[in-house]
């Protein structure tokens, strides 16, 4: 049996982790980090996104409309 928690009881993502739950590519996640767009917390050289912050940045998109 795995202890590995699952994606959605994680606290903290990578940039990696985060960007495959947001289905972004890895560069895109920087991207919005680097603008401000998406929060994050620093620790030393390590980069880590809180889930909170994840739900944040989604709920903060706009619907587009056709």
């Amino acid at each position: 049996m795995s202890t590995a928690l699952a994606h959605t009881d994680q606290l903290l993502y990578t940039p990696k982790e985060a960007a495959v739950v947001l289905r972004f590519g890895r560069s895109t996640v920087y991207e919005l980090m680097a603008e401000g767009v998406l929060k994050y917390v620093k620790r030393g050289r390590s980069r880590r996104i809180r889930r909170s912050d994840l739900e944040a940045y989604v709920n903060s998109l706009e619907p587009t409309t056709n």
